[in-house]
């Protein structure tokens, strides 16, 4: 369907092939045809400036901080977009692409994008994140800041052919505040991959001899809310000493929050794993009893899908969440949806001493995950998105199907 096609994914916030969502959109659309390049940053391991793996090319620049503070963002996002220019260029010239998905964050990618569209280049931009409310998660504050940002998104909107939204929440933002038509906007969610998360027995090493496994796995930023989960297990451990707490991941906070561990007196209680590799992955959770997702109640993370919900699910995991609108929506009856701390505690305890209702509401996330929400399903959309959009024929997308632009 794609052949002939060659596609550009520009990536700032994460390298590739570990971005697991722009992986697999990178490998579903060279399944079906298309050459794919990426330009993502050197960082987490991955250090190379150009790899081929599995046809697609992959170009790494420098980034050499993680920001923090409006100098420290202005910095970084100067030096990525530096980069990606140059990059951009480089590729044009080795074999011209037909378009370029900029993947935020942050919302700046089209500035890149608008020098390519006079040459018939189409911009797809894939909204991983809503930045303005990101940037309220983290300081819990508007201003010029948040102002700017709104702008950017704006902007970002009006220099998209088309966007490609990870939820009907991003959708609904992609229609009112991007002022997008909604036949231009597509819904592609970042389902698991099932050939990678496989079920197994798991391995007992991983309670340390005690009765049952929480596990966590994720980004342990300010937003992910690490802190009121060890809140959570410090009011479970007053009580009883048979659960042990996995957290897998790293991120900007993971010091911190050892240290906060620490000072609680949580660290016979809590293995803090960093990142691991898949297998190591799969079969710390495929141990767990129970899975959570600690993620604060902010506007953010109410309308933001999180990849660790659907991960849980397709390994049959029971969940304990806070009640935020694309979590519900994702998960269903397969989590329990907690109010604040001690609720949280309360009800991990209470899916821990009911076997069967673990069970059962794994069950139910493993069936709707099969039946809906797989990247088997979803990539058949990103697929059929990009058939329309890089067809032969002028076409057009309009809601209920395709159709032929008259000529």
């Amino acid at each position: 369907m794609l052949n002939g096609k060659h596609i550009l994914i520009i990536v700032e916030n994460l390298p590739v092939p570990f971005d697991r969502r722009v992986w697999q959109e990178a490998s579903t659309l060279t399944e079906q045809g298309a050459r794919v390049s990426v330009i993502c940053p050197k960082m987490k391991g991955y250090t190379r400036s150009f790899e081929c793996i599995d046809g697609i090319d992959i170009y790494r620049h420098p980034l050499p901080w993680e920001a923090s503070g409006a100098l420290g963002y202005l910095l970084e996002y100067s030096t990525a977009l530096f980069w990606e220019f140059l990059l951009c260029w480089k590729i044009y010239f080795k074999k011209r692409f037909h378009v370029i998905q900029g993947c935020n964050p942050p919302d700046l990618i089209f500035l890149v994008a608008l020098f390519f569209k006079p040459l018939g280049v189409k911009y797809i931009f894939d909204h991983h994140d809503v930045n303005p409310e990101l940037f309220m998660a983290k300081y819990g504050r508007k201003g010029l800041l948040y102002k700017a940002l709104l702008l950017m998104e704006r902007w970002t909107f009006a220099a998209a052919d088309y966007s490609i939204a990870t939820n009907e929440s991003y959708k609904e933002i992609a229609i009112r505040r991007g002022k997008m038509p909604a036949h231009k906007v597509a819904i592609v969610r970042s389902g698991p991959r099932l050939d990678r998360l496989k079920l197994t027995a798991g391995h007992p090493q991983y309670k340390r001899g005690r009765s049952f496994l929480v596990g966590y796995i994720g980004v342990i930023g300010a937003q992910e809310g690490l802190d009121l989960l060890l809140d959570s297990v410090a009011k479970i451990v007053a009580q009883r000493q048979d659960i042990q707490f996995a957290i897998i991941g790293d991120g900007t906070e993971l010091e911190k929050i050892k240290q906060l561990s620490t000072a609680q007196q949580l660290d016979g209680f809590i293995d803090f794993y960093g990142r691991v590799n898949d297998d190591t992955m799969v079969d710390i959770l495929n141990t767990a009893d129970v899975c959570v997702n600690p993620d604060r109640p902010t506007e953010m993370n109410n309308l933001s899908t999180m990849n660790k919900i659907m991960e849980y699910m397709a390994l049959q995991k029971p969940i304990v969440q806070y009640d935020l609108k694309e979590g519900r929506f994702s998960a269903g009856e397969a989590s329990l949806y907690a109010t604040d701390t001690s609720d949280f505690a309360d009800k991990i305890t209470w899916l821990l001493d009911h076997p069967e209702e673990r069970a059962r509401r794994g069950a139910f996330g493993y069936d709707k995950v099969i039946h809906e929400l797989s990247w088997d399903f979803e990539s058949r959309k990103l697929v059929s998105f990009y058939g329309r959009i890089l067809s032969s024929k002028k076409m057009f997308l309009k809601e209920g199907g395709i159709h032929s632009n008259p000529v």
